[in-house]
């Protein structure tokens, strides 16, 4: 049962029937209200273990064993989400918010890393879950950045201004991949102590970061010539396909930042591909296909994030901890959005009420769990791991349900 087809077709047909279960009958936005399902699904199977009905409930801890999260999503539908976010993203209006957007994406999350790891290791070691610093850096790192699969999929139903909508999606699609550079730098500061000096660190991220964004402009020059070349919608969708799957690959395989580069891909095809070089029926083609291909993916991974909470480690005193942290996050995503937008705003105008929208807007999602699990084995991941899916759940149930709300009321004032 564990071969990648029957995984495939159990997590395509377990989305489709919550989806259909959401829409019928509860009516929340797509992705939150599957989540949501899978959450009460896993927690109804735990409850059938406990009175006599074992049997289902180890096949389905052993199914999501057998699905290596980090592998899935990283590897696997990350590029695809990430090209089909970008697509949509217009390069100008991205451009006129490039210092806000570069600025809390580097910034913010450094600051956001510190602070929260900061924080964390001496609130757990008041509550007697004594954690080394590094792993609070680790997950400041993991937690700092937005998600941009859950803010692309609220910010589409949002229907706020254009200029705020650049920015938050802007934002979300660059500080990920940066919040990942930097939990790569510090994960590997975990396994070569002392091995690593300021020069190496530096050079990981020159690699990383601008080797991304190079790669990515490669990426799209390569993609530019190939579709200027011919007229067939099928090939053309086929050659952006192989832009983010081979593109992803090769990035990683160079050590350069896959996300960074495949962002940057989608905006260039989004921008100028879209607009100069493809026709009007390729252009609605590759709409069709990528924005298909963004809808079902999410669906799946959100499936899969509420599933997760059956082989997700538990402590009661973590509980109180993640219940804390939740608040040190929120709090922490006012500095480190509020600092790099005060600085930033006394050259160039921002939007009103930036700082309150995109603190409450940013939500955090499968990346996080994903770097969480890729923790190397210990006593102290199974925490991390708990506490991570605590605020995950908070920010993408509470959040992401009421920022709707939050921001209409905002703007009407």
């Amino acid at each position: 049962m564990n071969n990648i087809i029957d995984v495939a077709a159990i997590l395509i047909s377990i989305s489709a029937l919550f989806a259909y279960i959401n829409h019928r009958f509860i009516g929340l936005p797509t992705t939150i209200g599957v989540m949501v399902i899978a959450m009460l699904v896993s927690l109804f199977t735990y409850v059938l273990s406990l009175i006599g009905f074992g049997d289902f409930h180890t096949e389905a801890t052993h199914l999501l064993e057998g699905i290596d999260f980090n592998q899935t999503l990283l590897h696997g539908m990350l590029s695809f989400l990430l090209f089909a976010g970008a697509l949509h993203v217009n390069l100008s209006d991205l451009s006129k918010q490039k210092w806000v957007i570069l600025s809390l994406a580097t910034v913010g999350v450094c600051l956001s890393t510190f602070l929260v790891g900061t924080a964390a290791y001496y609130l757990l070691d008041a509550l007697s879950c004594h954690l080394p610093y590094i792993y609070c850096l680790l997950f400041g790192a993991l937690i700092s950045p937005t998600d941009p699969i859950a803010v692309m999929s609220t910010v589409k139903r949002l229907g706020v201004s254009k200029e705020l909508e650049t920015t938050i999606a802007g934002e979300s699609l660059f500080n990920d991949g940066v919040g990942v550079v930097v939990f790569t730098v510090l994960l590997m500061l975990l396994n070569m102590p002392g091995e690593l000096d300021a020069a190496h660190i530096a050079l990981l991220f020159v690699e990383e970061a601008l080797g991304g964004i190079v790669f990515g402009l490669v990426l799209g020059a390569v993609g530019y010539y190939l579709l200027k070349t011919i007229d067939n919608y099928k090939v053309e969708v086929l050659i952006t396909l192989a832009m983010v799957m081979g593109g992803y690959g090769l990035a990683m395989y160079l050590h350069t930042s896959g996300p960074i580069a495949v962002v940057v891909a989608g905006l260039l095809t989004g921008s100028l591909l879209r607009k100069h070089v493809m026709s009007d029926r390729t252009r609605q083609s590759v709409d069709d296909f990528w924005e298909l291909i963004d809808e079902i993916l999410n669906v799946i991974l959100f499936a899969l994030i509420g599933l997760e909470m059956l082989i997700i480690p538990f402590e009661g005193q973590w509980l109180i901890a993640g219940l804390l942290l939740i608040v040190v996050v929120v709090m922490v995503r006012v500095v480190s959005v509020g600092v790099p937008i005060r600085l930033v705003g006394l050259r160039i105008r921002v939007a009103p009420h930036l700082v309150k929208i995109l603190t409450w807007g940013g939500l955090r999602g499968g990346i996080s769990v994903a770097l969480a699990l890729s923790l190397p084995p210990s006593e102290y991941r199974d925490i991390v791991l708990f506490i991570t899916y605590i605020i995950v759940v908070f920010s993408i149930v509470v959040q992401g349900l009421t920022i709707g709300p939050f921001i209409k009321r905002l703007t009407e004032v």
